[in-house]
């Protein structure tokens, strides 16, 4: 069984273009006829099997692994939804990007969330916006947060078992006030309040658990998600970069601030050597 090397690199070269005019082709290249572009190693089958797992919870065989991590959260209050994220997106120990944007707009009013595998995560909700803006064309107004949510929950059902990775939060305001759910990749759905979705998750708990109430103003309810994404990145090192956080509105979705991390490290420090001295 082979493990992973250089050959890896060679996964999406065509064998039947590369075979010598005139030679015979290899049962890889033979497949490419029928449609099918395999791994440019010995025995496709498995390579396959040894290096890319499908299913959560079943794949810690293969030799590819797929460590993701990522902090997003959103709540209600009186004033709206707040949903605050960070912007790193990491390979394992590797961190690939520090400006991944993981939040989505779906639409004017409605927003989603990444955590995941940030192709699954993107390419589903973007899909999710084409069938909300066929459902306006077709019944003449916007679409609901719950139809919405329910939507992508169906079209990630029909993939379940796939291997695709999604934990996501869909919210907006419509006619029936702010609304917030939760979808995961197994077609998962809950309504709820509050969501935080990630590796640095549970330090994000941790402050909404303790500051989080019904009735803070909007200043504060900001404030409180940025600090909580900013205490899951200073723990959790796949989470980092840029904190993001958007203000659900019945207007519509504001982004009201966008910082890098480092910097509200320097200034929450600063606020806490101001305190113990006073």
């Amino acid at each position: 069984m082979h493990g992973i090397g250089t050959e890896i690199l060679d996964l999406g070269k065509s064998l039947k273009a590369a075979a010598e005019p005139g030679s015979a082709m290899p049962p890889q290249a033979k497949a490419e006829e029928g449609g099918f572009l395999l791994p440019a190693v010995e025995d496709p089958a498995a390579f396959c099997k040894a290096n890319f797992g499908v299913g959560y919870g079943i794949d810690n065989h293969q030799e590819l692994k797929f460590a993701k991590g990522t902090t997003t959260l959103a709540f209600k209050f009186d004033h709206g939804i707040i949903v605050a994220v960070d912007s790193r997106s990491t390979q394992g120990a590797y961190v690939a990007s520090g400006t991944v944007k993981k939040v989505i707009e779906i639409n004017p009013y409605l927003l989603g969330t990444m955590a995941g595998g940030a192709a699954d995560c993107s390419f589903w909700e973007r899909n999710l916006g084409i069938q909300c803006r066929l459902y306006e064309l077709r019944h003449k107004e916007r679409i609901s947060v719950a139809a919405a949510s329910k939507l992508l929950a169906n079209t990630v059902m029909q993939y379940r078992g796939y291997g695709l990775s999604m934990g996501t939060m869909i919210t907006g305001w419509d006619k029936t006030g702010p609304q917030l759910y939760y979808v995961d990749n197994d077609g998962m759905r809950l309504k709820g309040d509050l969501f935080s979705v990630g590796s640095g998750s549970t330090y994000a708990y941790g402050v909404l658990d303790a500051n989080y109430r019904k009735d803070l103003s909007a200043e504060d309810a900001i404030e409180l998600g940025r600090r909580a994404i900013y205490h899951a990145t200073h723990r959790d090192a796949y989470s980092g970069g840029v904190i993001n956080v958007y203000h659900v509105q019945e207007q519509g979705w504001v982004k009201v601030f966008s910082g890098d991390c480092v910097d509200l490290h320097y200034k929450y420090q600063e606020e806490k050597v101001t305190r113990m001295v006073m």
